[in-house]
């Protein structure tokens, strides 16, 4: 997992001062659409939407455009778009298992997306079923590692339900499982510690190591499918080792 959450991170990083950063917007402000929709306006009654709204806060989303968004999603206010979740599976270069979360009005047009960002790129789409088997659903908390240290993390959320924190160097990975997520993340705010981002993600129970050819492939790939406006998340089972990220990166 810690391969896949630095890289993740890294991009994360890249994304908020580069040319992509209207695409990440969009993405941001459709989740807390969704996010009202599904639960509500009511941010003390909807910890989805709330930690929607932080994550896009974090990424310097205008607070004009998340009013907005709730407002659309929560219909307060008319044109909001009719949102599905879709979950593709396929195999990436080096036999990499990937899952890809679509946000869509067309499936159309998002499978036929999917597909092309992953046969031009080495991957071919898969079965239902076939390759989700090897994630699992977990809570996962990124806490910026400023001036903190691995156990004042664990310490601040170990009774909270949290099953380990993972140091990623410049960030902590808390994982627990999902129904623990809004619990952990409170533990932290309780703590005084801050958070950049807490949701629902999969995590590979079986990784693949990949040398600097291998990386840069998936991560074209990877790139490539995020690429998509109709892609939300995307989760891949593989590993890299420091060295590597940073040739890669």
């Amino acid at each position: 997992m810690s391969g896949h959450s630095k890289w993740a991170t890294t991009k994360h990083k890249k994304a908020v001062v580069d040319a992509r950063r209207g695409k990440l917007f969009a993405k941001l402000i459709k989740n807390i659409e969704v996010a009202a929709r599904t639960g509500g306006g009511d941010l003390a009654g909807n910890p989805t939407l709330y930690d929607a709204i932080q994550k896009a806060k974090k990424t310097s989303v205008p607070n004009d455009n998340i009013d907005r968004a709730v407002k659309r999603g929560s219909g307060v206010e008319a044109g909001g778009a009719d949102w599905q979740t879709i979950m593709y599976e396929g195999y990436g270069p080096s036999g990499v298992a990937v899952l890809v979360e679509c946000l869509t009005d067309n499936r159309n047009r998002a499978a036929s997306e999917v597909r092309v960002a992953m046969t031009r790129n080495g991957g071919s789409m898969a079965d239902p079923g076939s390759v989700a088997y090897l994630f699992t659903r977990k809570g996962i908390v990124l806490v910026p590692s400023d001036g903190l240290s691995e156990d004042a993390v664990l310490t601040a959320v170990l009774d909270a339900g949290a099953e380990e924190v993972n140091d990623l160097g410049e960030t902590f990975e808390v994982v627990s499982e999902p129904t623990d997520l809004v619990a952990v993340r409170t533990a932290l705010q309780q703590a005084g510690i801050d958070y950049e981002s807490a949701e629902a993600s999969f995590v590979p129970s079986v990784v693949v190591p990949l040398d600097e050819i291998g990386a840069g492939k998936v991560f074209r790939m990877i790139e490539a499918l995020e690429d998509s406006d109709d892609v939300a998340n995307v989760w891949a089972n593989f590993d890299v080792s420091d060295e590597v990220m940073e040739k890669v990166v």
